[in-house]
């Protein structure tokens, strides 16, 4: 299942919907560090999760409910602030004791060969001209 979601997650990378700067997909949540392109967070998730959701449905021919209504979002202030909740998703998994180093935990970002977005050039841009 952690395949099926991580194959959605760059589907809509490569669609253009999101840029992808970390992830971490544990046993029972995940965390995303993304930012949506042209479409709203709430979009963005409704996505997600719509996609996710029916593919494991059709894969298991299985109505069931994956996941609780909503998300806890955190809008990123600066780059410092990105910074931070990078390093909290990739420790996650060191955190929780699943593994001894965040690049051994193969479905998070920090695992070697995940391609992922820099920070977004036009949030930095507007850091920079606030400064």
């Amino acid at each position: 299942m952690a395949r099926l979601f991580l194959l959605t997650l760059y589907s809509y990378r490569r669609q253009g919907k999101v840029q992808l700067h970390a992830f971490v997909l544990m046993p029972e949540h995940f965390h995303l560090l993304l930012t949506p392109s042209e479409i709203a967070l709430e979009r963005a998730m409704q996505f997600i999760k719509g996609c996710f959701s029916h593919a494991v449905k059709e894969r298991l021919g299985n109505p069931i409910e994956i996941w609780e209504r909503g998300f806890t979002d955190h809008r990123i202030r600066d780059a410092e602030d990105f910074i931070h909740h990078q390093i909290y998703i990739h420790r996650n998994p060191v955190e929780r004791k699943l593994v001894m180093e965040s690049s051994e935990f193969r479905y998070g970002s920090a695992f070697p060969g995940f391609k992922l977005d820099p920070w977004p050039s036009a949030a930095e841009a507007a850091l920079l001209s606030s400064a």
